[in-house]
């Protein structure tokens, strides 16, 4: 059990919590080896493509959402699926909001349904965030998902980017200096002014 411990797919697999089959197969492991590792107990399959060391995968499977992200690195949760990750909404969405990059092909996935926003500036003001303890998932930052709440608020209602902005601050989840930061680089400094001052 020493030499598999040693394994340096193993030894990805315990660092990240979950893998994808590529990433082990870049390392060495597939086919037989990849079998071999699943049969001598150091890696356990959690979902399609997807492997966890055997005492992660034994006790949980893994969330939905950091599944996804594994599985398509490129996206970034925003809008009601961050509120919902921050805390900050009574909302529970039945598909997950995700972003992707102006030009990246959408992705292909059967479960969970997806609602896509392409934006120009996904990569920008992004927390890594962990849902399940050892994941970390790329979520928008606290001030981006509200200005993001109020850009998009046809789509979300205001009243759930009114919420959302009472939440982060009451909890102290965001501070002035970060919302007005947010909505200035995304243009949404006029509309989300007078909200801002009502909290002052």
């Amino acid at each position: 059990m020493k030499q598999i411990i040693q394994d340096p797919a193993v030894s990805l697999a315990t660092q990240k919590g979950l893998v994808r089959a590529r990433d082990l197969a870049k390392l060495g492991a597939y086919g037989g080896k990849l079998q071999k590792l699943i049969q001598d107990g150091a890696l356990v399959r959690v979902g399609r493509g997807l492997y966890a060391p055997s005492e992660e995968g034994e006790t949980k499977q893994p969330d939905v959402l950091s599944q996804l992200a594994i599985q398509h690195p490129k996206i970034v949760y925003c809008l009601l699926t961050a509120l919902r990750i921050h805390g900050l909404t009574t909302q529970s969405p039945h598909e997950v909001w995700v972003a992707i990059p102006h030009k990246t092909r959408v992705p292909k996935v059967s479960y969970p349904p997806l609602r896509i926003f392409r934006f120009f500036d996904p990569l920008l003001d992004i927390n890594q965030m962990s849902v399940d303890g050892i994941v970390q998932i790329p979520v928008t930052s606290v001030a981006k998902t509200i200005t993001d709440c109020f850009k998009f608020r046809n789509k979300v209602g205001l009243d759930v980017a009114l919420e959302a902005l009472r939440e982060a601050w009451q909890q102290k989840k965001v501070s002035m200096d970060e919302l007005r930061k947010s909505a200035e680089m995304c243009r949404m400094t006029n509309v989300m002014r007078p909200y801002l001052e009502s909290l002052i």
